[in-house]
């Protein structure tokens, strides 16, 4: 069951009773709002870079987890590695078929749960996921179902935003003004260390590199119109609130916003996040 860290026993109980089928449910509605492909295509380097980090071979057997609009799926192909790329939501899944057809690549998508993977045992060479198995609701069964459908000996390799991070610190921030589900521990904890080791005990080893993605926009207002209407979270929150509370969250976004730009003439923010590679 979800566990929640660095909280009272009481709340601890309240997460055993949380009905993590319906949160799930919520998340995958939210995902599928909005176009979070828009966002996503941004992204792919980040995607590169972990196959370059596991060290992907030519012909291996590569899962991308919870694979959007296929990042990690893409550079794994470009590799020409023998790519399966799943996610529970069909809109996204239809956005990487269409890139990797844009790019002649042969991936199978398939729609599927990141906590009850449709693979036998020791399937993969490599499993990875870049930003996405991470907002799993049960935390504990993702992570035991990408370790089983891996080789011994394989790697899973992931890209997790930190807390401390800009985009740790954005859903913080999105949460103050509408709270996440009440006892489901946040996504955010895959960006911890200390939360991968308990993940993944019993993998032979665990490397962890921090890490920037850089968002390059026009303003922060251009940041935040387009985050407004394709990033699903924030969509959703948008969507949630008055009018007047939809001004107060753009206006705690700009503040955030303005506390990690490094260049006042434009949008440059440095977006920490943990590249890990786990050895099976």
């Amino acid at each position: 069951m979800t566990q929640i860290l660095d909280c009272p026993p009481s709340e601890r109980k309240q997460a055993a009773l949380v009905d993590l089928a319906a949160v799930k449910a919520r998340q995958q509605a939210m995902w599928a709002s909005g176009d979070f492909a828009v966002i996503g295509t941004t992204l792919q380097i980040v995607g590169e870079s972990l196959c370059e980090a596991v060290d992907l071979e030519a012909g291996s057997q590569v899962l991308d987890v919870a694979c959007g609009n296929g990042n990690a799926s893409l550079a794994a192909a470009h590799r020409f590695c023998k790519v399966t790329g799943l996610d529970y939501v069909p809109e996204l899944l239809h956005r990487a078929g269409e890139r990797a057809r844009a790019e002649r690549l042969d991936i199978a998508f398939i729609e599927g749960d990141a906590e009850r993977l449709p693979f036998a045992d020791a399937s993969f060479d490599a499993a990875l996921s870049t930003y996405g198995i991470m907002f799993a609701p049960d935390q504990e069964q993702a992570a035991r179902e990408i370790v089983r459908v891996v080789k011994p000996g394989g790697k899973i390799g992931l890209a997790n935003w930190t807390p401390e991070g800009f985009i740790g610190q954005l859903l913080k921030t999105v949460g103050k003004h509408v709270p996440p589900p009440a006892g489901v521990a946040s996504p955010i904890f895959w960006g911890m260390e200390t939360r991968l080791e308990e993940l993944f005990r019993g993998t032979r080893s665990i490397q962890v590199t921090r890490r920037e993605f850089v968002f390059r926009y026009e303003s922060a207002a251009h940041f935040i119109d387009v985050f407004r209407r394709y990033y699903g979270p924030t969509y959703k929150a948008f969507g949630a609130l008055d009018e007047a509370r939809q001004a107060k969250l753009a206006a705690d976004i700009e503040e955030l916003a303005a506390r990690f730009n490094r260049r006042p003439t434009s949008f440059v923010i440095p977006g920490e996040y943990l590249e890990v590679v786990i050895e099976r």
